[in-house]
């Protein structure tokens, strides 16, 4: 039994190294059609919240239709977002993220300074908005709506010493259990069904003098 449980998970984390390495990894062009903050909420929101419409998307913003029509056509442009092939009418568009990862660690991006710049813009934006959402719940507080949310909530930091190999090792396995839940909830639909953001942070924290 322990065996077949070893075996399985490390198939597991054969599949999210695979899926790693199948990421769309955006070009300089993708990223500079990105790298603008209205652009990442969009985006940030067709990829939490599903297909969208520019109306829909400038009444969560505040922002005109017009300028939301005009921001999707550019992420579309890049194929950073898609229309949504069985929805819409003749008078409205609906609009979607297309399924499976993305890679902002593009080398050729990386290789010029407009490239890091634009993936600055692009990852500074994304950590903002995730951590304002941290934020907006846990100032909401776990009374009334979010009571029943109290016991399925992580909020956590911890710190080992590893090396770059377990690091690695451990990065695999996270990845592992997000996909297994993407993949079996990712079109669930019922009652108390919402969606759930999932923050998974692995990174090496600076030397002290003196320290390794």
């Amino acid at each position: 039994m322990a065996e077949n449980i070893a075996n399985e998970e490390q198939d597991a984390r054969a599949r999210a190294e695979q899926r790693h390495n199948e990421d769309r990894v955006l070009d300089s062009g993708a990223l500079r059609a990105l790298a603008h903050p209205l652009r990442v909420r969009i985006y940030d929101i067709l990829s939490q919240y599903g297909p969208q419409t520019a109306s829909s998307l400038a009444e969560r913003l505040h922002e005109s239709s017009g300028s939301t029509s005009y921001h999707l056509r550019a992420l579309a442009k890049h194929d950073l977002i898609r229309e949504a092939a069985d929805r819409g009418t003749g008078r409205e568009r609906w609009w979607e993220r297309p399924v499976g990862g993305v890679s902002f660690a593009s080398p050729e991006a990386m290789a010029t300074p407009a490239g890091r710049a634009a993936t600055q813009v692009v990852m500074n934006e994304f950590l903002r908005n995730r951590n304002d959402q941290l934020l907006e719940f846990v100032n909401r507080g776990i009374d009334g709506e979010e009571a029943m949310w109290q016991e399925g909530t992580l909020i956590s930091t911890a710190t080992a010493r590893l090396s770059p190999e377990q690091s690695k090792e451990l990065t695999l396995g996270i990845m592992a259990l997000i996909d297994e839940a993407v993949d079996k909830y990712r079109n669930q639909t019922g009652e108390n069904v919402r969606p759930v953001t999932i923050r998974a942070d692995v990174f090496p924290l600076p030397t002290l003098g003196g320290q390794s």
